[in-house]
């Protein structure tokens, strides 16, 4: 089997945080989104995968995992011009997947559970697609298998009166033939080719496809409350970890703490917390719980909770900063005290004075 990885799209919801980089990019709990899917899918014993990329910072995910071989696989890129869809994502794979069956992850999907099992059973089955459903709180805002007698009967995008709960993940499992639906598939409404379209037409024309429950944690990472809900459920499910230096600080729960980080005196980190290497986390600073701290972060005075603090920011002063996520090389300093709390969203290299 092959792997592939939809890296694409303009993650419009996510700004500014993806002004300058691809929404994938975003790191959970200290480590890129996408990264879990590469792991997600190595870990079925599949070791060829193609990532789809387009738009804003491409460059950035070549070089973040370039040939693939730091993550023990080998990665090909495929280039998408505009966002045209999944399916016509997909598409641009057909030479890639050759005769083999594959799996396909949409970048900011978010699972805790292994599917390796489900892959081999896929793998030595007659099945001609798989998908993976999970039951969620609003089906009007995924794709949707109506699902009866333990077979699906309808497979539709976003309806406005959802039969069912069971939303389709970004996780597919396929063979070639879905290739040839592509070839007769016509756009949406939206002006793209729909996978959902894809799958309900395969349906039709008598193929198998089955689908597998996930009763786990799953998460479609569309928004910034998406991604600090997933930080969260992540950190609380790691093995905790301490490399750096502690002095008098106080910690308690589940910690991660990298190397060369130097915790001061007065210092109180309650986890679940992830703090990279090289920070220094100083004088009556307060983070957690869930909160992820990147590589090389300079924290003084300040108290922060439900938060991503991606590499190289500095935040200084007496501020509260709740739900919040602040990417790479911004500067937060606070001139005089305030207890409100601060909700932030802050692109790349922003500077704040208050």
């Amino acid at each position: 089997m092959k792997g592939i990885i939809l890296h694409g799209g303009h993650g419009s919801r996510l700004r500014p945080l993806t002004h300058t980089g691809p929404k994938q990019l975003l790191p959970i709990a200290n480590k890129p989104m996408s990264e879990y899917c590469v792991e997600a899918i190595r870990d079925c014993g599949i070791t060829e995968i193609a990532i789809i990329i387009g738009g804003i910072g491409s460059n950035k995910v070549k070089e973040y995992y370039g040939t693939g071989s730091e993550f023990n696989v080998k990665i090909t890129y495929i280039e998408q011009d505009t966002p045209k869809g999944i399916a016509h994502a997909i598409n641009l794979c057909k030479e890639f997947v050759g005769n083999e069956k594959f799996l396909v992850f949409l970048g900011d999907n978010i699972i805790q559970k292994s599917i390796n099992d489900i892959s081999k059973k896929f793998e030595s089955s007659d099945d001609d697609a798989l998908i993976l459903l999970c039951k969620v709180e609003n089906p009007e805002q995924f794709g949707i298998a109506d699902v009866k007698e333990n077979k699906i009967v309808k497979i539709m995008e976003k309806p406005k009166n959802p039969p069912t709960n069971l939303a389709v993940t970004g996780i597919y499992f396929l063979t070639p033939k879905i290739f040839e639906i592509f070839s007769r598939l016509k756009p949406s409404s939206r002006n793209e080719l729909e996978i959902t379209d894809a799958l309900q037409m395969m349906l039709e024309e008598g193929n198998k496809i089955n689908f597998k429950i996930i009763s786990d944690y799953w998460k479609d990472t569309g928004t910034p409350e998406d991604i600090i809900h997933a930080n969260s459920i992540i950190l609380q499910n790691m093995k905790p970890y301490f490399n750096g230096e502690k002095n008098s600080a106080t910690i308690n729960g589940n910690i991660m703490v990298g190397t060369e980080t130097k915790l001061d005196d007065n210092v109180v980190i309650s986890g679940p917390v992830i703090i990279g290497d090289n920070c220094s986390i100083e004088s009556n600073t307060r983070i957690g719980p869930n909160t992820s701290i990147g590589n090389s972060c300079s924290l003084v005075d300040c108290d922060l909770e439900n938060c991503i603090v991606m590499p190289n920011c500095v935040i200084t002063g007496k501020i509260k900063i709740r739900n919040s996520i602040i990417a790479s090389n911004s500067r937060i300093k606070i001139n005089e005290k305030n207890n409100d709390e601060k909700v932030l969203l802050l692109g790349e290299g922003t500077q704040v004075i208050l």
